[in-house]
């Protein structure tokens, strides 16, 4: 089954509109990770909007099921994973103003640099995911970079999937199955949703994990955390 992966930037952002620590967002990890998560995503950009660095901090002795860690890799990203050690970052270029994530790599102009962060994290024993657009040369060019596995933008996907979900699922699976071809492990993520999740994963069942914050945080203010998750677990299913 592919493991569902709770980002919970949004947790953070709520937090810090009114500061002080309401909501925790280690106690929503520990309610994600309670109710069937098997994952907790965090993305500390350097303005610290949402989720802080020491938050991330306190977070690597709650979190019991695999702890992502994403984000552009500027060196104090690279020291915080360094020191924090989790199940895995994922290397995604934003720049330090966006919004959020609207592209991936570009795995053969900044092949060297990928490679060089990607060996650093390898000798902590971290696993790598790289943030790619779901074109086939980009997934090879993480694969001669050493990483582990790609993670997919669904981006495009989801904003095509109401006009047209097979023309719009087409380059993921071209995308996903050049990873499964290679030996590289695959995870997706961004604008995932109860909506289009289910076909997705049917599209490609050898999916590892998919990463998922916004839809699922603004879901579970109508129908409430636990049954939130598990309507995300039934579409894995």
């Amino acid at each position: 089954m592919t493991k569902l992966s709770v980002n919970i930037n949004k947790i953070a952002v709520i937090r810090n509109s009114r500061g002080g620590g309401v909501p925790s967002v280690v106690a929503a990890a520990a309610a994600c990770e309670k109710f069937g998560a098997q994952g907790i995503t965090v993305h500390p950009r350097p303005d610290e909007r949402h989720i802080r660095y020491a938050d991330v901090r306190e977070l690597a002795g709650v979190v019991t099921t695999e702890f992502n860690i994403e984000g552009n890799p500027v060196e104090s990203f690279v020291e915080l994973v360094l020191e924090v050690r989790p199940t895995q970052v994922t290397l995604v270029p934003d720049p330090p103003g966006a919004l959020t994530s609207n592209a991936g790599w570009d795995t053969l102009r900044h092949a060297e640099f990928l490679r060089e962060v990607t060996a650093r994290f390898h000798e902590a024993g971290v696993r790598v995911s790289v943030f790619v657009d779901p074109v086939v040369e980009m997934v090879r060019g993480a694969f001669e970079v050493g990483a582990d596995r790609v993670e997919l933008y669904t981006e495009g996907y989801a904003s095509g999937f109401s006009a047209g979900r097979e023309a719009a699922i087409a380059p993921y699976v071209a995308a996903a199955e050049e990873a499964r071809r290679l030996g590289l492990g695959l995870n997706a993520g961004h604008d995932l949703s109860l909506e289009n999740l289910r076909f997705f994963a049917e599209a490609i069942p050898w999916l590892d994990e998919v990463s998922i914050g916004h839809a699922l945080i603004s879901d579970a203010l109508y129908l409430g955390l636990e049954t939130t998750i598990r309507k995300y677990l039934d579409c894995l299913r």
